[in-house]
């Protein structure tokens, strides 16, 4: 009876890790296709791709550097690393993710990337190799405890949205090396271009791309934002709260991935400061939301890093009482729209006033 135990325990361990692992693809991720104006690297396939209507981007321009706070550090104890000069895009943003034929190098896809920007009339704006990127040459966008790799800065861990253990997963997270960088201007497009290609050094379970090229290719596309309830008026914002006790904002932005309140929030913060000043009574819970893109727990802490950053620029610069303000972060727990769609992402990304 101990052994029969023995072997059904083995058996099931066998087969766990026989579904985790991942396997070298024959063909496309199913329901992926290159972007209409980019094509692939000859004989690539596709492993993971994500595409958002409107998003924000930082391309960088200019090696990493480390932060001067050395004590700064990212959601997973890295040292924080930025670029030294970077544009801060907006618009359309398409993410492919291939898997490089055998025998191919990160300099020959970066290369073909490069031929076909200057083909194009484009220019190249940063092109780097290894150390010479800044951060942590040896790792993609997965780990913690060292520093922050360019990998991380172009998307981190907590954004990949690919099923742990899967193709697209293992090609962004694993370990790497021989790590080249291309971000290049497309003017006739209106568009511009991140490629990072890097050969993986993977674990057990991501064995089977080990010693693979991987190239991740970003395309972001200028495009006008659309708008949605950008700005309300005091008397609107208490019309709301008087009828539902809360009212959605979707003027107060941030920058990506951070909790920075942008300039063009400041017609909007001045509302909620003429609603504050027309009921001296009023107290309002100011909560934060975010779409699914991510871990929980990480925008957990980024939408009550947001929350927060909305009380503190109320106090600081319209001589709000803290005591009437109240940061809430509740990450994406409370979505009023699909996050299968960039349209209900977009909706879901907002700041409440909820009163109590």
């Amino acid at each position: 009876m101990f052994l029969r135990l023995v072997a059904i325990i083995a058996l099931a361990f066998s087969a766990a890790n026989a579904v985790a692992d991942a396997t070298l693809p024959s063909g496309d991720l199913p329901g992926s296709r290159d972007p209409a104006s980019l094509k692939r690297y000859e004989g690539s396939l596709i492993v993971s791709y994500d595409d958002k209507a409107f998003d924000e981007y930082l391309l960088p321009t200019a090696p990493l550097r480390m932060d001067p706070d050395r004590q700064r550090r990212d959601s997973h104890n890295n040292r924080w690393f930025t670029p030294a000069q970077a544009l801060q895009l907006e618009g359309r943003r398409v993410r492919r993710v291939y898997l490089i034929p055998e025998g191919r190098s990160p300099l020959e896809v970066v290369r073909n990337y490069r031929d076909e920007v200057e083909s194009r009339g484009g220019q190249v704006l940063l092109e780097c190799k290894r150390e010479e990127c800044g951060g942590d040459p040896g790792r993609s966008s997965g780990g913690g405890g060292g520093e922050m790799s360019l990998a991380m800065v172009l998307r981190p861990e907590e954004q990949i949205s690919d099923p742990p253990l899967s193709n697209g997963y293992c090609a962004q997270t694993e370990r790497i090396q021989d790590q080249r960088y291309l971000a290049a201007a497309l003017p006739e497009d209106q568009a511009h271009l991140s490629v990072l290609a890097y050969v993986l050094k993977t674990g057990h379970s991501c064995k089977a791309l080990n010693g693979r090229a991987i190239a991740v290719v970003d395309l972001i596309e200028g495009k006008a934002r659309e708008h949605r309830m950008v700005q309300v008026s005091a008397p609107e914002m208490a019309k709301a709260i008087d009828n539902s006790g809360r009212i959605a904002l979707y003027g107060i932005l941030f920058d990506f991935d951070q909790a920075t309140v942008k300039p063009e929030s400041a017609p909007v913060l001045a509302e909620i400061a003429t609603l504050l000043r027309s009921d001296a009574e009023l107290r309002l819970l100011v909560v934060g939301h975010t779409d699914n893109a991510g871990g929980f727990d990480y925008n957990r802490d980024l939408s009550q890093r947001r929350a927060e950053a909305v009380v503190t620029r109320l106090v600081r610069d319209h001589g709000v009482n803290s005591a009437r303000l109240f940061p809430v972060g509740v990450s994406y727990a409370a979505p009023v729209a699909s996050n299968q769609t960039e349209e209900g992402r977009a909706l879901n990304r907002r700041v409440e006033l909820v009163q109590y």
